[in-house]
């Protein structure tokens, strides 16, 4: 097999190959890597795809390295004494009260850092590896507990709820503000409007006036709702506030309603969760992001104990 091109081998996967080789098992594997057995036996399964051979003969006692494995796990050794012995790379925190959780950048940093030290800190202490993330991640291959998204419905693979919902309202800058007035919502459309990743919000707000809106050109668009506020802030355009995203921003000034007119926002906030049952710290952290969410006790206790 040709592997000259630029794909490499996630160091998560070399990650769980080392472990379950100095272990003898995928479950010690797992338990040492803080994440699940099947998580373990995915990695090594696309480990084996991309080498094109096994590294491991299973047996009902654990796992053994074959010969092929074994010149593997000398070279991953090695690599890793080296990675070890001449880097100061932050090392990742590890244990059973350790928590993975994903998510994209404007809901890490809007909603979930500000609530980060009551998420890990009450009553008792876990700790929360966040990991921000663009990508719709298969979580369980990437070892994630836990990930909190935007999206319209549940996502086929995982055990999804619903955290909340949000009504949406025009903002600018204070300055723009003074210039757009108050009236008819019709005179937002003399501005150039913001969007995030697509229209849907507007269209919304919009149809809830009576009104039909599709992007013009004059309108902004950007990837992400951080980089929508920020262009609010600084005049170029007026934006939809997302509660409960925007409460710090709307406290400080930095930007006003301009309209108080408000409509649901299509997309909602959803926590997911791999298929399986999860581990015990994974689901007091999604107790606690609930609580954090206004989420009813039922609703949480329901998504922890599906199957899937």
């Amino acid at each position: 097999m040709d592997h000259s091109s630029d794909t490499m081998v996630p160091l998560e996967t070399l990650r769980a190959f080392d472990a379950a080789a100095r272990t003898g098992s995928f479950s010690a594997a797992a338990e040492k890597l803080n994440i699940t057995h099947g998580a373990v036996s995915r990695q090594i399964a696309k480990l084996e795809d991309w080498l094109g051979l096994k590294v491991f003969d299973r047996g009902a006692r654990g796992v053994t390295l074959t010969i092929e494995g074994n010149r593997l796990h000398l070279r991953t050794s090695e690599a890793f004494a080296l990675i070890s012995t001449h880097s100061d790379r932050w090392v990742e925190p590890r244990g059973t009260a350790v928590v993975r959780l994903t998510s994209i950048p404007s809901v890490s940093g809007l909603w979930l850092m500000p609530r980060m030290a009551a998420l890990e800190n009450n009553p008792s202490k876990l700790r929360i590896v966040l990991d921000v993330d663009i990508r719709q991640a298969d979580l369980a291959d990437e070892g994630i507990d836990l990930s909190i998204r935007c999206g319209r419905g549940g996502i086929p693979g995982r055990v999804s709820v619903q955290l909340f919902e949000e009504h949406v309202f025009p903002v600018a800058s204070p300055e723009l503000a003074r210039e757009i007035g108050r009236g008819d919502p019709a005179r937002l459309l003399k501005f150039p409007l913001v969007n995030d990743s697509d229209a849907s919000a507007w269209r919304a707000w919009f149809a809830a006036q009576g009104m039909d809106y599709r992007p013009r050109p004059q309108d902004r668009r950007f990837e992400d709702y951080n980089l929508v506020l920020d262009a609010a802030a600084y005049g170029l355009g007026i934006a939809l506030a997302r509660p409960p995203l925007t409460g710090h921003q709307l406290k400080a000034g930095r930007i006003i309603a301009v309209d108080e007119r408000t409509a649901l926002n299509p997309v909602s906030y959803w926590l997911d969760r791999p298929m399986g049952r999860p581990r015990a710290a994974a689901a007091e952290l999604a107790r606690r992001i609930a609580v954090q969410a206004g989420l009813a006790a039922e609703k949480v206790e329901a998504f922890i104990e599906a199957d899937g």
